[in-house]
């Protein structure tokens, strides 16, 4: 038997069977290469974002410990400013003691007082600042007059008026003083 022009568009209609096949294959694979290319730039993207959230999440519980140890560290500077001016009439009264030349019983009681609450406030970090012969700091003093002088040079602290304060690092109040000018 010869073969008939029939049986050629067999073997055409495979290969055009064949080739929409192949089409329809290349069209998938490049539809699933662009949904893998689209998946793997939002899985970069998504991988950023945690990056940067785990990042600021690190920076704000360092930011967090830093801010609860400064709380910590000046917390009783609101009771200690309170008791400064109790402890500016102690100092006054042992002063107004020693001039007049008291020394009962209750005069060294109010120093005695005194001396304990600078201890205590001592120990919580809070101490006088040396005013007295110092150059003026306007971080640590408050000049509230001038004075010529001829014992200390000009700018100097001559006289504390009312005694200053730090706590730890910081200026709980500061020394109200006469500075010294040039006569």
């Amino acid at each position: 038997m010869t073969p008939t022009h029939d049986a050629a568009d067999p073997n055409a209609a495979r290969n055009a069977t064949d080739r929409d096949a192949a089409a329809v294959v290349e069209h998938d694979l490049d539809a699933l290469q662009a949904r893998i290319a689209d998946a793997e730039q939002k899985r970069d993207e998504y991988l950023d974002l945690l990056q940067r959230t785990r990042a600021d999440f690190e920076n704000y519980q360092k930011r967090a410990l830093r801010e609860t140890a400064q709380e910590r560290k000046y917390a009783h500077a609101i009771l200690a400013g309170d008791l400064l001016p109790a402890l500016d009439n102690l100092d006054r009264a042992t002063s107004a003691a020693k001039q007049s030349g008291d020394k009962s019983a209750l005069a060294q009681g109010v120093a005695l007082v005194q001396s304990q609450i600078l201890d205590i406030l001592r120990r919580h970090g809070v101490t006088p600042i040396e005013a007295q012969g110092q150059p003026f700091d306007p971080n640590l003093h408050q000049a509230v007059m001038q004075q010529p002088s001829k014992d200390l040079p000009p700018g100097s602290v001559l006289q504390v008026l009312e005694q200053g304060f730090m706590i730890q690092d910081r200026v709980l109040r500061p020394a109200k003083v006469i500075v010294s000018v040039a006569p």
